[in-house]
């Protein structure tokens, strides 16, 4: 498979998220008007409207975890091929992560106070950081890209109280404990 034809297919996977999202009712941007290119606040209104935040290193862990498990369970299908399947899976996500369903979810059990879904300009990005990190892990050696993924959870962890640990969790198993810390 060549660049440009994993560049077109990937594109064309990014594009029709975006096309799924606009159709379910997102906005294209914030409804604040402007694009900044980072919120360091956890509970902004801004948060998962603009093109990164706090979130956007876990979407990186993503990518990182989606090599190791591409890896690990298609390792000889060609590089490209296992890219195209990891961004599938995130774009897929980032529209199942905009349904209603999924919105209250995040509202009722992790710290996404006030979570109303991503913009679907902060969704694209999420994509991309997905990208990053697949690349990341493509490229460091295995102990460099452990380190990476330890690192991308810990410092929003002590900076925000959160991260793609805490959030799964409290996706499948809220704890009361767990939201009270967050939340202090």
């Amino acid at each position: 498979m060549t660049g440009r034809r994993t560049a077109i297919i990937v594109f064309t996977i990014v594009a029709a998220a975006a096309a799924i999202e606009l159709a379910m009712g997102r906005h294209l941007i914030c409804t604040c008007g402007t694009i900044d290119l980072w919120v360091g606040q956890r509970d902004s209104p801004k948060t998962s409207q603009m093109l990164s935040d706090w979130y956007s290193l876990s979407h990186v862990v993503h990518g990182l975890l989606f090599y190791a498990l591409l890896w690990l369970t298609a390792r000889r299908w060609p590089v490209p091929a296992r890219f195209i399947i990891a961004v599938f899976v995130e774009a897929a996500w980032e529209v199942i992560e905009n349904t209603p369903l999924v919105i209250d979810r995040y509202r009722e059990t992790t710290a996404a106070l006030g979570y109303s879904g991503d913009s679907v300009v902060n969704s694209v990005s999420d994509i991309l950081m997905m990208c990053a990190g697949f690349w990341a892990a493509r490229k460091l050696p295995v102990w460099g890209t452990v380190l990476f993924l330890v690192a991308l959870e810990l410092v929003p962890l002590f900076v925000i109280r959160d991260n793609l640990a805490l959030n799964i969790v409290n996706l499948i198993a809220p704890s009361a404990a767990l939201q009270a810390w967050q939340s202090r």
